[in-house]
């Protein structure tokens, strides 16, 4: 057949050769070719063929402050022995900086900031139901407050129309049920809850109060009703022993036993400037908002020029944020004001002496607006997803990565897996505890159309799939009465229609909802556990590369810590995330485990961290401090060949083919010599034995010789060459 099958071998292995000659034996027949230049072999005792193969490792030598395990022979090792720089990374490189020795990949349900271990967090109880949704504007419907009334420590959620109190155990006291309109802010001086609503009868702004001990039978005050504002927006905070408060597109600050609404420190010209948040540093207090594509902080300073209390004086912008970034919570913390937009968040400098701002870029990107935040310590959480589910991801404001001063250690924290998709909109600590409460807004998932009753179970059909599952809590609204309620879906017929129960019993025939209705997945709060930890958790590794993309050998894992209670799985993870279980450590199991899985040398692999708490006490879990993983390198062995070979002027073959001119040995020299001067890669064949390699010349010696037969003549004598097989 006539040229090559293509799936016979190539004839020379690709590559891109200075000196890329290939010699042809025809009339005359030479044993070996290098770089295209022929010759006979000459092997002697002394001088021989002669094959090994070439050095692939390096004297380490160990030039840093401290030694490492970058002074240690034979394996090539890599271990970590804390955690507590964050997530974030993909690649764990040490020389690549300090804060790269305690950073990781990724992380659940672990508590990774307490330098040298790892260990569970704490589980999260369900607890009360919102149903509330991400408003129109962007913002949400839920707030928690850390509020305490008598001995008992608890938190106030406001949730669209109502605002409740759950304490720690996670009782619920009705504190406010709203149902003509809803509260649009609220806030707390440690004594008693304000908040915004209109007033039922005029529909006209009102600011209410009532005392934190007291329950639906309480009496609100109205502290003032305002005669021509009607709220469609607002925020409210209580700050330096005043209210600021956002309605609309004005700002206010007023006393807490105000009597009426005070002139306005600031108008935005911008009447569809939506405000989100108040904070306050030492010498200033902050407002934040957005309007269109773009996002802004503003500044208001103390003045004390009435010789009274400092009142606010106009309004300075402090920051502008790039265009489609929304500001939706400021908080000072530390000297320090986080802030938490649609993005994710940033942290500013605040100026001690005129409240300015400076921020840094984004410690971390969300998937969700960053609606809240809550602090304690050095430590502040913040409002996220947490992969799909709702949760939190903590930030540590005492370690700063990559030698940026606005960027610190983050890591997932608190979560709960969800049904169905919702925001976390809301955190706080319970009380003056420190376990944290957290919130999550409602969703819509579809348009009622059709409704029916038998007794107290109503059928609701929707214009689409609805994806709700027996169990799901549901909010129907827009309906009517008795439909418009909460419950619990009861079956699901088909993918339009669901049941649930009503409190009122009456038969209705199927009829159309018009106009439409809607239904809505409800939300939660969210207790933090005082003792119980989560089942497991876990840690992967940034992948490891020992900083070359050679490929290799991944041996042996060592873990160190404490399994008495509760147990740890370790296995590897590939580079397309696939995971291969090692061992499981626990009390009596801590041996060096071999790294069996993935199969052949790779380019880098992460190790995956499972830790599970204990089978018999659920507050009991173990204790990880760190892993030593060892490898070799996989890189291909290239040889080193020494050919012995004849060069003289004119040469005869064993058939007697003679060949050759006056000064050709002196040519061939003169070309090896050059080709080794240049150190590319050349073509070396052996027609003895049928290899052909691309190789570089590494030594030349050449002995000048009478010529050793009759075969040979003129200029010549015994040529040495050592080449270095290459891929």
């Amino acid at each position: 057949m006539a040229g090559r099958d293509i799936t016979e071998g190539l004839p020379v292995n690709i590559g891109n050769p200075t000196v890329s000659g290939i010699w042809i034996n025809t009339g005359e027949t030479y044993d070996v070719a290098i770089g295209g230049e022929p010759f006979f072999l000459a092997p002697t005792d002394n001088n021989p063929y002669q094959r090994e193969t070439a050095p692939y490792r390096k004297d380490q030598f160990d030039n840093s402050k401290e030694p490492g395990e970058q002074s240690l022979t034979g394996w090539w090792i890599r271990s970590q022995s804390s955690f507590h720089g964050g997530t974030g990374i993909k690649f764990y490189d040490p020389t690549s900086g300090e804060s790269v020795n305690y950073r990781y990949n990724d992380s659940r349900g672990v508590d990774v900031f307490t330098k040298g271990q790892v260990t569970l967090l704490k589980n999260v109880t369900q607890s009360h139901n919102t149903t509330g949704a991400i408003q129109t504007n962007g913002r949400p419907l839920q707030s928690l407050i850390p509020i305490k009334w008598g001995t008992t420590e608890g938190v106030l959620l406001w949730d669209e129309y109502d605002l409740d109190k759950i304490d720690s155990s996670g009782t619920l006291t009705h504190f406010l049920d709203l149902s003509a309109s809803p509260v649009y802010a609220v806030c707390s001086d440690g004594v008693n809850a304000f908040w915004i609503t209109n007033d039922t009868t005029s529909g006209k702004l009102q600011l209410n109060k009532k005392v934190l001990t007291g329950d639906l039978s309480t009496a609100t005050t109205n502290l003032f009703t305002h005669p021509s504002i009607t709220v469609t927006n607002a925020v409210m905070e209580f700050v330096k022993d005043r209210i600021i408060l956002c309605a609309n597109n004005a700002v206010y600050e007023m006393a807490t036993n105000a009597s009426s609404l005070p002139t306005a420190v600031y108008t935005n010209p911008n009447t569809n400037y939506v405000y989100t948040s108040i904070t306050a540093s030492g010498p200033a207090i902050y407002t934040s908002g957005y309007s269109g594509i773009y996002s802004t902080i503003q500044k208001y300073t103390l003045s004390t020029s009435t010789g009274s209390m400092p009142t606010l004086t106009q309004a300075i912008t402090a920051a502008e944020f790039p265009p489609g970034e929304f500001v939706y919570k400021i908080f000072y913390y530390l000297g320090y004001m986080i802030i938490g937009t649609n993005k994710g968040v940033r942290v500013a400098v605040v100026s001690p002496d005129d409240g300015s701002l400076s921020y840094g870029p984004l410690i971390f990107e969300s998937t969700q607006p960053v609606y809240s935040f809550a602090a304690r310590d050095r430590f502040v959480w913040c409002t996220a997803k947490i992969g799909d589910d709702i949760g939190l991801i903590r930030i540590d404001l005492s370690t700063r990565i990559e030698n940026e001063s606005l960027r610190f250690a983050y890591a997932n924290d608190l979560e709960y897996a969800q049904s169905g998709t919702h925001s976390t909109t809301a955190v706080s600590f319970i009380g003056t505890t420190n376990r944290l409460c957290f919130a999550s807004s409602a969703t819509k998932i579809g348009t009622v159309t059709f409704k029916a009753q038998s007794g107290t179970t109503a059928t609701l059909t929707t214009a689409s799939a609805h994806g709700l599952a027996v169990g799901d809590r549901i909010h129907v609204d827009g309906v009517g009465s008795p439909f418009n309620d909460q419950g619990t879906v009861l079956s699901v017929p088909t993918s339009t229609t669901f049941t649930y129960t009503v409190s009122t019993s009456a038969t209705v025939s199927t009829t159309a909802v018009s106009p439409n209705g809607s239904v809505y997945l409800t939300g939660f709060a969210y207790l933090e556990d005082a003792d119980t930890l989560v089942s497991s958790g876990y840690l992967t590794t940034g992948a490891i590369r020992y900083g070359t993309l050679e490929p290799k050998n991944y041996k042996f894992i060592r873990a160190r810590g404490i399994f008495t209670n509760g147990s740890m799985d370790i296995a590897t993870v590939d580079s397309l995330g696939t995971s291969y279980s090692i061992i499981t450590y626990n009390a009596t199991t801590t041996e060096e485990a071999a790294t069996l899985s993935p199969e052949g040398p790779q380019e880098y692999i992460s190790y995956k961290f499972t830790l599970s708490r204990s089978t018999s006490n659920t507050s009991l879990g173990p204790t990880f401090k760190g892993f030593q993983a060892k490898s070799l390198p996989a890189t291909k062995r290239q040889r080193l060949i020494q050919f012995p070979v004849w060069c003289y002027d004119v040469e005869t073959d064993r058939n007697g083919m003679q060949t050759g001119y006056e000064g050709r040995a002196w040519e061939r020299i003169q070309s090896l010599e050059e080709i080794e001067a240049a150190g590319d890669i050349i073509t070396v064949q052996d027609f003895t034995t049928g290899e052909r390699v691309q190789a570089l010349v590494e030594k030349i010696m050449f002995n000048r010789r009478t010529p050793p037969s009759d075969r040979y003549d003129g200029f010549g004598g015994l040529l040495s060459i050592i080449v270095r097989t290459v891929l």
